[in-house]
């Protein structure tokens, strides 16, 4: 076993920020209200599994379709650069439907286990060794679970301008994730 404290650190950070379930609480808050009770115990549990597996298979997924790892990674440090981008300017460049219910499909995916938190999960999988983001998936599944129980709390305790602060915090965070995973893995493209 390649336990590794630092890696795991760095892992579970990278996917916080990724994840961003502190800068969706307002985004929970309103599903919330449309639709009632959110179920975060299998919303948890589905994004768990659902970034497990695509750490353990994505690779192979990718290898079926004629993708390497490196190209993986490098594509998606510019979906990471752009959520960043997101994240810093307050601003929206991808749109999603509103959905209908809070079941486990907008909430576990996309919203816990979207296409940026499987970039860098396939991406992390390229540096670290796979027990560590195991464990940072887990921490991160842990913490997501408990701001889904306590968001209405969260949200009053930090307000609105708190909740935007932590969101553009983060986003500087990723955006030097985002120029680290490019920087790492344009060189084994060429």
């Amino acid at each position: 076993m390649n336990v590794n404290l630092k890696e795991i650190l760095t892992a579970s950070m990278i996917l916080f920020a990724v994840i961003d379930i502190v800068g969706s609480i307002p985004i929970i808050i309103d599903l919330r209200k449309k639709v009632g009770h959110i179920q975060s115990e299998k919303a948890s549990i589905v994004a768990a599994i659902l970034m497990v597996l695509f750490l353990f298979v994505g690779k192979e997924i990718l290898s079926l379709i004629g993708i390497d790892v490196n190209s993986f990674a490098v594509a998606g440090s510019f979906i990471i650069f752009f959520l960043a981008i997101e994240m810093i300017l307050g601003i929206q460049l991808y749109k999603d439907d509103a959905p209908e219910t809070a079941a486990v499909v907008p909430l576990a995916f996309p919203l816990i286990a979207g296409a940026g938190t499987m970039t860098s999960i396939l991406s992390l999988r390229a540096e670290y060794h796979t027990i560590n983001i195991v464990i940072a998936i887990l921490i991160n599944i842990i913490f997501v679970y408990i701001v889904l129980k306590s968001s209405g709390k969260i949200e009053k305790v930090l307000g609105k301008q708190g909740i935007n602060v932590v969101r553009k915090i983060f986003g500087v965070i990723l955006l030097a994730i985002a120029v680290k995973l490019f920087a790492t893995n344009i060189k084994g493209l060429f």
